[in-house]
């Protein structure tokens, strides 16, 4: 029997207090500091004198054999687990489930947007924080049982995508990209940002492409679409080195237009209304939020006509439970706009909508411009900081050979950076700063790495030991116990993890268990002469190792055996 102990206490509570199971869930909480126990419950719903309440339901319990006492501190009736109870089950169901251990069994289908980049240049800083973000929520989300769908949106028309376009046509004599698709055509969108500044028709004349391509006309099609491609070819090298990939990519030019056919028939059913321009807007000044237009008065599309068809697209594609929309914080009227409106047509799917805001990435520099050059590109963060990672296993290992040195540099970079981007809450404005995302101490990536490649480490060593028949009653240090309470927390951890869409949650979860780990590793020799403690021992270590793994992958990290 696996025991799950805040369900047997509130079974215990709900029996003796007569409150329902309901009531009691909010008021259980673990207390911040472990002198006071595991689990603390407050008895201000059982009586006017709480604290009297309090020693009474304390008499009234009979004392399971999982708890090791009960003791009243003022209001609060606060349980002692038992450490040989907790240790044995802990541990076993670990060493049971393996990679499983933590998963969740919801059943909801949930698809989750996110990257939404611009074909006119390349992925930068702020999509890695949306693609770490968005991944991560992917996989806690699968891993907690629902069926997961992410999908991408491709904005690949409009004013900024004909800028690029005029550039290369005016300079780029026809050549073929000498470097990466996605970076070659961003270097012709910078290059138009320059000459406009000189040349103000150059902007008019971005305007009468982007009506050519609207009209069809060949030439700017066949050049927007060559472009087009070299941009897409360079997104799908990125993805794969990120570690992402989409079920299903949204066009905006397949779908810019689509949305038409609903504000027109929102019109006509006086949901919306018309200003003197005849634009067909939206009127939300009752709900807080500036009233959207979503027609102009020629008829043609914004941007948020589009993004009114392609909620229903995606319900028709999946029939979702929720859709989630990984979005900067920029974007917060926008989808606040949107779920009102789509709510005010009575679509089926208004109320299942959310945006998970995640606020700006800037450099210790300050902020970045596109138009300007100053953005720094995704592949280049990736390559900056797989070469600093290169120069420090060099430093720690001189005779490794140069391709396990790029293989592991690839490796420590990459969960650097993304644990950089996932360990603060994501309504948090960040400043990403290489260096000291890859130290190998600290609240960093390969910090998380390195005590996973320590605990393996540690059991290579022991590899002729047997853990099984383990003793639990040899693990009672307070370091051991530390360990062996988070390593319990854990599948909680991801269950609130993937309620409230935090990664950092798993993030701030894992450094907590690593340096409770490195503080039993430096106070209690795993590998000695003492057999049963030794196998003890082996089996938490065994155990950290195992809910590293399967916390670093939810946070799209490889737990690498060797650093």
């Amino acid at each position: 029997m696996n025991m799950d102990f805040q369900q047997e206490i509130i079974k215990l509570l709900v029996k003796e207090t007569k409150l329902k199971k309901e009531e009691i869930i909010p008021l259980i909480s673990i207390p911040p500091d472990p002198k006071l126990g595991d689990y603390a419950f407050p008895c201000f719903k059982l009586n006017k004198n709480p604290k009297a309440a309090a020693e009474k339901l304390k008499q009234k319990i009979s004392l399971p054999k999982f708890l090791q006492k009960i003791e009243t501190v003022g209001p609060y009736l606060n349980f002692y687990l038992n450490q040989t109870t907790i240790a044995k089950e802990t541990l076993t169901k670990i060493q049971k489930e393996k990679q499983d251990y933590g998963k969740g069994t919801e059943k909801s289908k949930i698809v989750i947007e996110y990257c939404g980049p611009n074909t006119n240049k390349p992925l930068h800083l702020g999509h890695v924080r949306n693609m770490a973000l968005g991944n991560s929520v992917y996989k806690i989300l699968n891993f907690s049982g629902n069926k997961v769908h992410p999908v991408n949106i491709i904005n690949d028309r409009g004013i900024h995508i004909c800028q690029s376009m005029i550039a290369y046509r005016k300079w780029g004599k026809n050549k073929q990209p000498n470097k990466k698709g996605d970076h070659f055509v961003g270097d012709y969108y910078v290059l138009f940002s320059k000459k406009a500044k000189e040349d103000e028709k150059l902007k008019l004349e971005a305007q009468e492409t982007l009506l050519k391509w609207e009209r069809k006309d060949k030439a700017t099609l066949e050049l927007w679409k060559k472009m087009n491609h070299w941009v897409l070819e360079g997104f799908k090298e990125t993805y794969k080195r990120f570690g992402i990939s989409f079920e299903k990519e949204y066009f905006e030019s397949k779908y810019y237009h689509k949305g038409k056919d609903i504000v027109l028939e929102g019109f006509k059913k006086k949901i919306f209304e018309k200003d003197e321009t005849e634009a067909i807007y939206a009127n939300l000044e009752a709900f807080n939020l500036p009233n959207k237009v979503l027609l102009r008065g020629d008829e043609t599309s914004v941007y948020i006509t589009q993004d009114l068809y392609l909620a229903h697209q995606r319900y028709q594609d999946f029939k979702f439970n929720k859709l989630l929309y990984v979005v900067a914080s920029e974007q917060r009227t926008h989808f606040k706009q949107l779920f009102k409106i789509l709510e005010l047509l009575k679509k089926p799917y208004a109320k299942n909508l959310h945006h998970l805001s995640y606020g700006l990435v800037n450099l210790p520099s300050g902020r970045m411009k596109s138009r300007e050059g100053t953005v720094v590109d995704a592949d280049d963060i990736m390559d900056e900081t797989s070469q600093l990672a290169e120069k420090e296993i060099t430093k720690r290992h001189k005779n490794l050979n140069k391709k396990e040195t790029k293989k592991r540099a690839e490796i420590i970079s990459l969960g650097a950076i993304k644990f950089f981007m996932l360990k603060n809450d994501p309504t948090r404005d960040i400043v990403f700063n290489p260096e000291e995302s890859l130290s190998f101490e600290g609240e960093t990536g390969p910090y998380l790495q390195y005590t996973h490649a320590r605990a393996c480490s540690i059991l290579r060593k022991a590899k002729n030991t047997p853990y099984s028949k383990v003793k639990f009653d040899q693990l009672k240090l307070a370091e051991e116990l530390a360990v062996i309470k988070l390593l319990y927390n854990f599948p909680q951890i991801i269950n609130k993890a993937s309620h409230t869409y935090k990664p950092s949650l798993i993030a701030q979860y894992l450094i907590s268990l690593a340096q409770a780990f490195n503080e039993f590793y430096h106070k209690c020799p795993v590998i000695s002469e003492r057999d049963e403690q030794m196998k003890a021992r082996l089996l938490l270590v065994d155990s950290v190792k195992q809910v590293l793994q399967n916390g670093l992958d939810l946070l799209g990290i490889q737990a690498p055996e060797e650093m």
